[in-house]
């Protein structure tokens, strides 16, 4: 399913920086001007994820951050031009899930948000796996951490094993990098999703 994101910021500048960035990597974008605007967006269809500007005309995005969490848990990401200490630490306890200072790179924006919304979803129970997974000329036991091809032993490191291991007990399904960063070092941990290309 296409994840939504609600990019709320006063430039049109930064709001098509990041829409860009965002639909590249697969997101459905809104946008809004103002803190006003976002709140009925929200009210309308709740995103999955707010990309909220602190500084901005009407409401600014400490008060939109506080009338959502009013009344919902929706993963919020805050965009200031203030590296002060006081307002990152303001911005978390009101409930930001994390904040990056302006100018930002627009892919570390997009992995942020990524990695926020790994932590914000419920994590699929891991199946128990008992005994030998046979598929094909494919045998792996993931009690011993062996891998055998055609009856020959195949040498793999940990993050191969367990990719292999999340494929075979997946049959005729597709994984996204997301799903096999999750099943490698569990949900939220912060690394972009090109580092599963390497590992394959």
């Amino acid at each position: 399913m296409t994840r939504r994101v609600l990019l709320v910021d006063d430039d049109p500048h930064i709001r098509a920086l990041l829409a860009f960035a965002f639909d590249k990597a697969g997101f459905a974008v809104e946008e809004a001007g103002d803190g006003e605007e976002a709140l009925g967006a929200v009210a309308r269809q709740a995103p999955d994820l707010v990309v909220l500007d602190i500084n901005m005309p009407r409401m600014d995005g400490l008060e939109v951050c506080r009338r959502l969490r009013a009344s919902s848990d929706l993963p919020v990401l805050f965009l200031s031009s203030r590296d002060d200490e006081f307002d990152r630490v303001l911005g978390i306890e009101l409930g930001a899930d994390d904040y990056v200072t302006k100018p930002f790179s627009p892919r570390e924006v997009v992995a942020r948000a990524n990695a926020i919304l790994r932590r914000a979803a419920p994590r699929e129970a891991e199946p128990e796996v008992r005994g030998v997974i046979a598929k094909g000329q494919l045998r792996l036991d993931p009690e011993a951490w062996t891998a055998h091809w055609g009856g020959a032993e195949v040498a793999l490191t940990v993050s191969e094993f367990n990719i292999l291991k999340a494929l075979a007990l997946a049959p005729g399904r597709i994984l996204s990098r997301d799903q096999l960063i999750d099943q490698l070092h569990g949900p939220g941990f912060a690394i972009t999703d090109r580092t599963i290309d390497s590992h394959i």
